[in-house]
């Protein structure tokens, strides 16, 4: 995958993330944009999947902001960053 099919992929995905309430959506945007792409990159160790990313980057979040809530759409990730098994 070039890099501009991996850009194009993560902004696609970052769609159903929103951009409000700031600045904790903020920091969810930039947080999982860097570690998407980093786990799409020639140099990632092990295949993640976008849910995968999303709660890892929820999880790290959570840590300096325990009491935020981040909103993202639960049709594509799931009700808790975790896509219902089919």
């Amino acid at each position: 995958m070039t890099l501009k099919e991996m850009r194009d992929l993560v902004l696609e995905e970052m769609e159903h993330i929103p951009k409000h309430p700031k600045p904790h959506q903020s920091d969810l945007r930039m947080a999982y944009f860097t570690a998407r792409m980093h786990s799409l990159g020639k140099k990632a160790k092990s295949e993640r999947t976008p849910v995968d990313v999303l709660q890892e980057c929820i999880d790290e979040l959570r840590k300096t902001a325990p009491g935020a809530e981040f909103r993202f759409d639960t049709a594509f990730f799931g009700s808790k960053g975790k896509r219902p098994q089919k």
